[in-house]
């Protein structure tokens, strides 16, 4: 089990019910994000990272410690949250590890040079799954130093 931070929050952009719970499935099993937020396309994300819309006069907005994107998203898609994110300054210091079904090198390049921090293929297999997200809770939310999104 993985003792993570107790104030990391994870941002799942991800419009798969499926692919989400699979997902909270298996970050389970290596001991919960303390705060799993979710948003089911790349306008609701933009509108959660930005306080609008149905976020608009929340509390006290916080942001996550990293973004788990999907690329293939209805509307806005994950490339042009991505670009988004990183592109502004309150924003671009969040880690964006991008999580998506496609394997095509073209994808993965623009990703990386758009600024994600990693890209990972979804695996279909649930052992998969929960490995690859180990990995990933163990690095980003238990080894490294996260820096402080600007407020």
């Amino acid at each position: 089990m993985i003792e993570q931070r107790p104030t990391s929050r994870l941002l799942v952009v991800e419009d798969s019910d499926e692919d989400f719970e699979a997902i909270v499935r298996s970050l389970n099993k290596v001991g919960p994000v303390p705060e799993i937020s979710r948003c089911v396309d790349g306008d609701d994300a933009l509108d959660h990272l930005n306080g609008r819309g149905a976020y608009a006069g929340a509390p006290v907005w916080k942001p996550p410690s990293l973004i788990l994107l999907d690329l293939n998203l209805p509307a806005t898609d994950g490339r042009e949250v991505l670009a988004e994110i990183k592109h502004d300054t309150r924003l671009s210091t969040i880690p964006v590890v991008v999580l998506t079904t496609s394997a095509n090198p073209k994808d993965i390049e623009a990703c990386y040079r758009a600024g994600a921090n990693s890209y990972m293929i979804k695996p279909v297999n649930m052992n998969e799954l929960n490995r690859i997200l180990h990995l990933l809770c163990e690095y980003w939310f238990t080894s490294v130093v996260l820096p402080r999104p600007a407020s």
